[in-house]
């Protein structure tokens, strides 16, 4: 299912993934359709912009629009109208930030996750196995346990607790998950890979201690649970280093939640093979265009394979709704695949965007998309080096 070779000069990991909905060229990016959609885009726009594969998002779909009108359509790949490998996350970091936010909003126990939901108030319960059933009614090719998501800031006796609460549930999604399987009749061809999620915050010992006791559960796959970064914004760089090197080397490494250019760059330097954020189509409706530099070189990064503190100043980032771009009639990116993007220019796209027309978004995400599926390729090529 999945074949890797691990550059020389790097832990860099290039490989291919089977999925039922196609092969994966690894590493790779997955913007987020969260709700079953990608915001402002198509399906046509999305493969267009040479995305692989999706997001999806368990939480949102359960309450909306319910998982009955979804097994109606046929599944999620059915429901929006997609051909492409879809992963779909457990629900519960959505769930989790909700009740940290305010406990009001549910509970977290041992057994189960109570919460309210923030459409309408009306109260639900999740548990490991019922986030299991939801992704098998979803039909993604791609799903994750639930797992305790806190706060990177936690104490070190509330981690502790994250970590053996999160092992206990990876062992039931996975009890879940075999039942799924016989109770389906899937074969081990067809079945969807499942990923567990490594907690521990920022204690590198919980982190690697998670780890192994996971890889004695037995998974495909293997997330950096939790935010990337400190409370300060800080990149947790030895962490995620040092939590890709407990992963069992042939299994699949996701870095949950890594988006920006430069985290991704770092990650996959450091062998983490999937990675997914909102990052492209956030930034793009707020005007913000990502662009690489035309003179970029790496000429000298220290010690590749360990923890990459500091990326290379590869790329620039621009809002284009500043009075700045209001006379550029360049295109908004010559070399796009996209015929709208090699089209227009950034003063017309400056235009739309002082207008607040919808289509200077689109434009804009889709082209945050490709910059993104760009990346990627140039890493896999090594055309950053």
């Amino acid at each position: 299912m999945f074949k890797f070779k691990t550059d020389q000069n790097s832990n860099l990991r290039v490989g291919k993934l089977k999925t039922n909905h196609g092969i994966l060229q690894t590493p790779f990016f997955m913007p987020d359709a969260t709700r079953g959609f990608v915001k402002l885009a198509t399906t046509k726009d999305v493969l267009e912009t040479g995305t692989e594969a999706l997001v999806v998002n368990t939480f949102h779909l359960y309450l909306q629009p319910g998982l009955d009108l979804i097994n109606k359509a046929g599944g999620v790949h059915q429901f929006m109208s997609s051909k492409q490998p879809l992963l779909s996350d457990s629900g519960g970091f959505q769930v989790f930030s909700l009740i940290h936010r305010s406990s009001k909003m549910g509970k977290i126990d041992d057994e189960k996750v109570t919460f309210k939901s923030p459409l309408d108030g009306s109260l639900h319960e999740l548990t490991p196995e019922k986030s299991i059933q939801i992704q098998f009614i979803l039909g993604t090719d791609m799903i994750v346990c639930l797992d305790d998501c806190p706060p990177n800031e936690f104490s070190r006796t509330q981690m502790e607790k994250s970590v053996e609460r999160t092992l206990a549930w990876a062992r039931r999604c996975k009890k879940e998950y075999l039942r799924q399987i016989k109770k389906r009749k899937i074969t081990d061809a067809k079945r969807p890979l499942l990923f567990s999620v490594v907690q521990g915050g920022k204690e590198i010992d919980l982190r690697r201690y998670c780890a192994s006791e996971l890889a004695k559960i037995g998974f495909d796959g293997y997330g950096f649970g939790a935010r990337p970064v400190d409370a300060d914004g800080n990149f947790l760089a030895e962490i995620l280093f040092e939590t890709a090197q407990s992963i069992p080397k042939e299994s699949l490494r996701f870095a949950l939640g890594v988006g920006t250019p430069e985290d991704i760059y770092r990650c996959a330097l450091m062998g983490w093979d999937m990675f997914d954020c909102v990052i492209p189509t956030r930034e793009g409706r707020h005007g913000r265009l990502f662009f690489f530099k035309d003179d970029f070189k790496i000429k000298t990064l220290p010690d590749l394979k360990g923890p990459i503190e500091q990326a290379p100043d590869f790329y620039e980032a621009i809002n284009i709704a500043n009075t700045s771009w209001s006379q550029d009639f360049s295109p908004i990116n010559q070399n796009s695949k996209i015929p709208e993007l090699r089209t227009y220019s950034k003063s017309f796209l400056h235009h739309l965007f002082r207008l607040k027309e919808p289509l200077g978004q689109r434009l804009a995400a889709l082209h945050n998309l490709e910059f993104f599926q760009d990346l990627l390729l140039k890493i896999r090529e090594n055309k950053l080096k």
